[in-house]
């Protein structure tokens, strides 16, 4: 569900799961089509979780617009945490020219049979439901990241 569509996503496969996963972080891969650019690190600090977004290119560089994200403010629930914009974040949104983007509040949902990614913010919500009933074959490592 996005309620401003355009190209990025349209008409792709939608993939994410679970790369890495111990007692301080998860890795979490988000592939859109052929594009392995994405990927959620999810990271216990002492004071709740931090979501960042691990952009790369190609050749594994990193994308000028990386490592954003945001962190907990309280404990969540079990299945539902919600992660309003960092600093950081919102410093590079200004600097990016996105300046709607400071705003951002991502949130993950786990369900025994659903996983939910949604972006939210003044205007705009976008959400992908990821069916966790149906194992897939991993896809290859993603960008910057080796097997």
């Amino acid at each position: 569900m996005d309620n401003a569509p355009g190209d990025a996503f349209a008409n792709k496969t939608l993939i994410m799961h679970v790369r890495r996963c111990n007692e301080n972080q998860l890795q979490v891969p988000f592939h859109v089509g052929d594009d392995a650019s994405r990927t959620w690190l999810i990271t216990k600090t002492g004071s709740g979780l931090s979501l960042k977004h691990d952009h790369r290119h190609k050749d594994g560089s990193e994308d000028a617009l990386t490592q954003y994200g945001g962190h907990t403010l309280d404990g969540g629930w079990p299945q539902v945490q919600s992660f309003p914009a960092d600093q950081y974040s919102k410093n590079l949104f200004v600097d990016a020219q996105i300046p709607q983007s400071i705003g951002n509040t991502w949130q993950m949902f786990i369900y025994p049979k659903v996983f939910t990614y949604r972006l939210i913010r003044q205007g705009r919500e976008f959400r992908v439901d990821f069916d966790l009933t149906k194992p897939i074959t991993p896809p290859p490592a993603p960008w910057g990241y080796q097997d």
